[in-house]
C-alpha cells in the first residue's frame, strides 16, 4: 500500500526507504493507473528521478530538508512551474511554458519534494468536467465513471489513487475540498492570506486560496507547512507567524467546543444518508474524544453561495474579458458559459455582494464567538456520475464549501465513511483564522477514531 507522507518521512529519516525506490514506485503506478484516470496532464519522470537521486544523496549525507525530502508530490497545473508548460488545461495555454516557479512551488522544491508532474484541472480552475479540450476531464479512481469534483480534480483522484502522496490545490469555492470529498482524501484550504498565490493563475483574486491535498490531515500539515509564509508581493498575503502545523496532531480534543451546522445539510441543501451519517459520525468521534459539541445556526446557505458566486464570476470575468472577447471559440463549452454569468453582472452587483459578504463575515463570526470548531457537511452528494454532471451544477444547488471562501476561515475536509457503491463520502472541520494546527488536530482525531485510512480505491 502506498505510504503516507508521515510514514514515508520517517522511514526515509531512519534510511529504510529509499526516496529512489519510492518515486520508481510512484512513476510505476502512474504508468500503470493515469491512462484511465487522466490526472496528470504532463508526467516528469526525469526531474523526479533526479530530485529523487539528490534527497537520496541527502538521506546518505544525513542532511535531510525535513519531512518532505524525497516525496513524490504533483502540482496542479494553474501553478506556474520553471521550464515546464502550465495550461490551466485550456488551448488558450496550450504552448505557454512557465519562466519561473510560484511562490509555493518554490517553497516546495526548497523542502526537497520530488515533482512527478502537473495535474489535470478544471479549465481555467472553473470549467469542467469538459469533454471539447485538449486533455480529457480526470475519472474518480473509487469508481471511473464517477466525477472528482473540481477544479483541483488530478490532485484529488492521484493522491487517492496513490500514484503520488500529496500535490497542490487551489480552492475559490470549493476546488480543493470537492476533489477531497468526493475522492475520499483530505484537503485544507488555509486561513485567506496564509499561502501566496504569486504564480497561480488567478480565478477571482478575493477568493482564490493556494493549499495542498493528501491521504490524511497529518499529511497536509506537512504541506502546508512548507507551504505557508508571508510573500510581499502577493497584495493579498498576510504577515503572521507561521505556527507548527502538526503540533497538535494526535493530542486530545478534550475541552474543544465545536457547532454542528446541521441546518445546512438538513434544511439548506438535504444530502445523501450517507453524507448526513458522515456528519453525526463525525460528531461522536470528537465527543468521544471529549469535545464539547452542540448545534449551531449560520446564516442560510443560499446566502453565502449567491455573495460568492457572483463575486466570483465577476472577478473571473473581470480577468478573462480582454481574452474571451477574441478568442472565444478556443475556451470549452463550459468555461465559455460559466464566464458569461459575469459579463451580464453589473457593478451595483458586485458592489451589494460585497456589502453582503461583510455582514455575513460579522454573522459567521458571532455564531463561532463561544466556540473553536464548527463541522460542517463536505459534500450533497457521493460522487455522481461524471456523464451527469451539468455545466449548470456548481451554481444549482448552495454548496457547503463557498461559504468558507467568502468568510476566508481556514476549512479541513477529511474522508468520513462510504457510501452508495462503497464511494467516499467527507466532513470538513472548519476554524477560526490563523487556527489550522486546531483545525488538523480535530481533522486526525475524526480520521483516527473512524478508522477509514486503510481503505484505497481497488487497482
Amino acid at each position: 500500500m502506498t505510504p503516507t507522507i508521515a510514514e514515508a518521512a520517517r522511514a526515509i529519516a531512519a534510511r529504510t526507504l529509499s526516496p529512489v525506490e519510492l518515486t520508481q514506485a510512484s512513476l510505476a503506478r502512474i504508468e500503470a493507473r493515469d491512462p484511465a484516470l487522466h490526472a496528470f496532464i504532463l508526467r516528469t519522470p526525469e526531474r523526479a528521478m533526479a530530485d529523487a537521486r539528490a534527497a537520496e544523496g541527502r538521506q546518505m549525507r544525513r542532511t535531510l530538508r525535513g519531512p518532505l525530502d524525497g516525496i513524490p508530490i504533483g502540482h496542479k497545473d494553474i501553478y506556474e512551474t520553471a521550464g515546464l508548460p502550465t495550461t490551466a488545461h485550456s488551448r488558450l495555454l496550450a504552448n505557454h511554458v512557465s519562466a519561473a516557479d510560484a511562490q509555493t512551488v518554490s517553497m516546495l522544491a526548497g523542502a526537497g519534494v520530488v515533482l512527478m508532474g502537473k495535474l489535470a484541472t478544471h479549465e481555467f480552475a472553473i470549467g469542467g468536467p469538459s469533454f471539447d479540450l485538449p486533455w480529457p476531464p480526470v475519472r474518480n479512481p473509487w469508481d471511473t465513471t464517477r466525477f472528482t469534483s473540481g477544479s483541483s480534480s488530478g490532485t484529488g483522484a492521484a493522491v487517492a489513487d496513490g500514484m503520488i502522496l500529496g500535490g497542490t490545490g487551489s480552492d475559490t469555492g470549493g476546488s480543493i475540498r470537492g476533489p477531497a470529498a468526493l475522492c475520499g482524501v483530505a484537503g485544507i484550504k488555509p486561513t485567506y492570506g496564509r499561502c501566496s498565490r504569486r504564480g497561480i493563475i488567478p480565478l477571482s483574486f478575493s477568493l482564490d486560496h493556494a493549499g495542498p491535498l493528501a491521504w490524511t490531515a497529518e499529511d497536509c500539515a506537512l504541506l502546508l507547512q512548507a507551504m505557508a509564509g508571508y510573500d510581499p508581493l502577493d497584495p493579498a498575503s498576510a504577515d503572521v507567524p507561521v505556527p507548527d502545523f502538526s503540533a497538535g496532531i494526535g493530542g486530545s480534543v478534550q475541552g474543544l467546543r465545536v457547532g454542528v451546522a446541521r441546518h445546512f445539510h438538513e434544511r439548506d441543501n438535504p444530502v445523501t444518508p450517507a453524507c448526513a451519517r458522515a456528519v453525526e459520525d463525525a460528531a461522536r468521534a470528537l465527543a468521544a474524544g471529549g469535545a464539547a459539541v452542540r448545534d449551531v445556526t449560520l446564516p442560510p446557505l443560499i446566502d453565502y453561495q449567491s455573495a460568492n458566486s457572483l463575486i466570483l464570476h465577476a472577478e473571473a470575468w473581470a480577468l478573462h474579458e480582454p481574452w474571451i472577447t477574441k478568442r472565444f471559440h478556443e475556451y470549452g463549452d463550459v468555461m465559455r458559459s460559466r464566464l458569461a454569468m459575469g459579463a451580464v453582472m453589473s457593478a451595483t452587483d458586485y458592489i451589494q455582494a460585497l456589502r453582503r459578504r461583510r455582514e455575513l463575515v460579522a454573522a459567521t463570526r458571532a455564531a463561532m464567538a463561544d466556540l473553536d470548531l464548527l463541522l460542517v457537511a463536505g459534500a450533497q452528494s457521493e460522487a455522481p456520475l461524471i456523464e451527469s454532471v451539468s455545466k449548470w451544477t456548481a451554481v444549482a444547488k448552495p454548496g457547503f464549501m463557498a461559504p468558507f471562501n467568502l468568510t476566508g476561515l481556514p476549512s479541513l475536509s477529511v474522508c468520513a465513511g462510504f457510501g452508495e457503491g462503497a464511494l467516499p463520502v467527507a466532513v470538513q472541520v472548519v476554524g477560526h483564522p490563523w487556527q489550522e494546527p486546531t483545525v488538523f488536530r480535530a481533522g486526525h482525531a475524526i480520521e483516527r477514531e473512524l478508522g477509514e485510512r486503510g481503505r484505497r480505491p481497488a487497482g
